[in-house]
């Protein structure tokens, strides 16, 4: 159930493409995060695409859009819902996401940064209340942290 940041550069995915990114991503979600097939749960994971303007994006000082496709995302979770091996697999996933929903005409080579940032215990706020793994949990459904004694 994480909270997903996404920076591109403008244009880049036009607006099939970018919906295509948006629900390729939540999948990734889902599959790494082991959260069921269930409308409700699957809410909680939220995109926020962020395209930023022809000439700020520079990587050494110098503007590379024109020959590389620069594609960021920052994942946001609570801290105990991924171990090493769900990590490695989610950085995978985001990057096949970013990979499936390119246009076929854009041949710039796609270089992407997904950041997993586990989010303290105690330190993530929701609807004005402080959640803790076991309110992720029950309202995500992570099949995998059941046997804690979460329920769903």
């Amino acid at each position: 159930m994480p909270n997903i940041l996404v920076k591109i550069p403008k244009d880049s995915f036009p607006v099939q493409h970018r919906e295509a990114l948006v629900r390729l991503l939540n999948n990734a979600a889902a599959s790494a995060e082991q959260i069921p097939d269930d409308a409700k749960k699957r809410f909680l994971c939220w995109v926020v695409v962020d395209e930023v303007a022809p000439g700020l994006w520079t990587c050494g000082g110098i503007d590379v859009t024109a020959q590389v496709l620069p594609c960021i995302a920052m994942i946001y979770l609570p801290a105990g819902v991924l171990d090493a091996a769900a990590r490695a697999r989610y950085v995978s996933l985001a990057h096949e996401a970013f990979r499936q929903a390119l246009p076929a005409a854009d041949q710039r080579q796609l270089v992407t940064s997904v950041i997993v940032h586990d989010v303290m215990e105690g330190t993530w706020g929701a609807n004005g209340a402080i959640w803790r793994l076991p309110d992720f949990a029950a309202a995500a459904g992570f099949a995998h942290l059941k046997s804690l004694g979460y329920t769903v």
